[in-house]
């Protein structure tokens, strides 16, 4: 790779250089300021008396996401790796609907066209890489997923066991119709939803729904916890920002000089 590449990959992959923070920051301010613009353009009396100037506000943006998309692209060693990514694709999602809106002409076209802007609403996905603690909440969710699917398969046992005794408990009068309905119940109220619609009237079905609802809290606390206990180890490892050229991945640690996914040299260009 050139140095003005390395240079540029360091500006728009990585944040420990005042370059790549200021990057960052004008990203998200930019990306913030074209969700705000997709938000205003949905209320109608907004858009019928500004609509000419956000459209030409929203064309600036995908302009400037255009040309960030397109660097992405050139200052990588293989710039398939990116645009087959989960942020190239996203990246892409969010500039072709004003694109494509310049080919949708006449009124029938209209409905389409309003659900095309609809996918603009994608930048805001572009926000996570550049929220730091998101990749070590999303290495802990995945390191914590098997222990997550236990407990949720616990917890569907008890609403089977709970709703099977409800029906059993309750009258047909009180809405409890059903075992899938009187599990539809235990689902709501162990998830401290309660929608209402379904009460039971017993003093024996109350004081089970009582046991439900504390243990309620309790479940509600647990995946909490796992997801926590497996954050606190990834935070143990200091790693910095650094993107690597060649296949893109990130999270390596302070000082590493090789990717350890494909041991390619790392962009150390300061």
């Amino acid at each position: 790779m050139k140095k003005w590449q390395l240079r540029l990959h360091s500006i728009i992959y990585e944040a420990d250089t005042p370059a790549g923070k200021l990057f960052d920051i004008l990203l998200l301010v930019t990306i913030l300021l074209s969700v705000l613009f997709v938000g205003l353009e949905s209320v109608s009396y907004i858009d019928a008396q500004y609509g000419v100037y956000l459209n030409a506000a929203e064309w600036v943006v995908t302009i400037l996401f255009t040309v960030e998309y397109i660097l992405r692209i050139i200052c990588v060693q293989r710039p398939w790796n990116y645009i087959r990514s989960f942020y190239g694709v996203v990246d892409l999602i969010s500039i072709l609907p004003k694109y494509i809106s310049l080919l949708i002409v006449g009124t029938q076209s209209l409905v389409a066209l309003k659900a095309l802007r609809l996918l603009r609403i994608f930048r805001i996905l572009k926000l996570t890489p550049y929220i730091g603690e998101s990749n070590t909440l999303l290495k802990a969710l995945k390191a914590s997923r098997a222990k997550i699917l236990v407990f949720i398969f616990g917890v569907v046992i008890l609403c089977i066991i709970f709703g099977t005794l409800m029906y059993l408990i309750e009258s047909e009068s009180s809405g409890f119709t059903s075992i899938p309905r009187s599990i539809y119940w235990c689902i709501v109220t162990l998830t401290t939803v309660g929608y209402g619609d379904i009460a039971p009237q017993t003093s024996l079905g109350q004081f089970l729904a009582s046991i439900i609802m504390i243990l309620g809290y309790g479940i509600i606390a647990v995946p909490t916890g796992i997801v926590t206990a497996e954050m606190s180890k990834k935070s143990s490892v200091d790693t910095n920002t650094q993107a690597c050229p060649y296949c893109m991945h990130t999270e390596h640690k302070e000082n590493s000089i090789y990717c350890h996914q494909c041991g390619k040299t790392l962009n150390n260009v300061k």
